[in-house]
């Protein structure tokens, strides 16, 4: 009986080792699965900022709190040459994204705002106010007056640049600059990436104050896309590129000082920013389109339709990001 058993309880730590390395295989397969969705999903969250990015006075940083990935996105930036490998792996995906945004919606989105300016505007806002409840939720508890100074500073802020006069310049005077006309654009590229680490603060309303918007559109539109004058093409963009690259750095790093070291501070200023860029989102677009379209009742109806819609599939997708990170799934 011995030696007949012993083949079995020989043939049992085999057995177990299998199912370790089966379940260890599943487990790997299903972390792999995870890594790929999270890469695709990333690629989406950045896509939805590309397209904010291009939409006077919406910002691409409000739009990366809503998502749930604004202090990893500027913790990431921050700590490129710190974490690089971790940071990387972040933002590829969301630098991917965000070329994608830009390129596939520039002319929709330019369509839009050219033909129902209002409405589409709209749609985005209500995008942002249904977000809001991810940035309250990190406001709980008795605020102080300070907390109050550091909200309606920046709602002031963000709602006075709609208000700002803007530069009167050729849309073609991109294709003529001098040497000091280059390092002014680095500048206002890095100005411009206010708009990926400020929430509230649109780079492209900061583009169209210092006049440089419509011209950088146009300049991608009617003459990269068509093949005309692509060196100098590129070296706007690559100008332009650098002084973001630089801005995004810099604001990064002071904003995740900011979040590290005064949060509920912090947040509380980037609910004014967002709160204070719905009127200047709305009066910005009533200013480049004119009021003719006000006067139409079916066109204030599809506005605040879009403003709900907006709002709705926002709140939709916050509430349900929360609900899931409330319950994980269980091993």
């Amino acid at each position: 009986m011995d030696e007949n058993q012993r083949p079995e309880e020989g043939e049992q730590p085999s057995l177990q080792e299998a199912q370790g390395q089966q379940e260890a295989a599943e487990l790997r397969a299903e972390a792999n699965q995870n890594k790929i969705a999270e890469f695709l999903l990333n690629i989406l969250r950045g896509a939805a900022i590309g397209v904010a990015f291009i939409i006077p006075g919406f910002s691409g940083g409000s739009l990366a709190v809503i998502l749930g990935i604004y202090e990893r996105l500027v913790g990431s930036v921050a700590d490129l040459f710190k974490d690089f490998k971790r940071s990387i792996i972040f933002l590829i995906p969301i630098a991917i994204g965000l070329v994608l945004g830009v390129a596939a919606m520039i002319f929709p989105i330019q369509w839009g705002l050219n033909n129902y300016p209002i409405p589409t505007a709209s749609l985005f806002l209500g995008f942002a106010i249904g977000g809001l409840p991810t940035v309250t939720e990190k406001l709980k508890g008795k605020p102080k007056p300070l907390h109050f100074l550091a909200c309606l500073l920046p709602l002031v802020l963000a709602a006075s640049l709609a208000f700002i006069p803007m530069a009167d310049r050729p849309t073609d005077f991109l294709l003529d600059l001098n040497f000091g006309g280059y390092l002014l654009l680095i500048l206002v590229g890095a100005v411009g990436a206010c708009a990926l680490v400020i929430p509230g603060i649109s780079g492209s309303m900061l583009l169209l104050i210092f006049g440089y918007y419509n011209p950088l559109v146009r300049l991608f539109t009617d003459y990269f896309l068509k093949g005309q004058s692509i060196g100098l093409c590129i070296l706007v963009f690559l100008c332009a590129g650098v002084g973001m690259v630089a801005g995004l750095f810099g604001i990064s790093m002071i904003m995740k000082y900011l979040l590290k070291k005064f949060p509920r501070g912090s947040h509380f200023a980037i609910l004014g920013f967002i709160v204070g860029s719905i009127p200047a989102v709305y009066a910005s677009v009533i200013r480049e389109t004119g009021t003719a379209m006000l006067t139409d009742p079916w066109y204030i109806v599809a506005s605040v339709a879009m403003l709900l819609v907006g709002a709705a599939l926002s709140f939709v997708l916050v509430m349900f990001a929360r609900k899931k990170s409330q319950n994980p799934p269980s091993e």
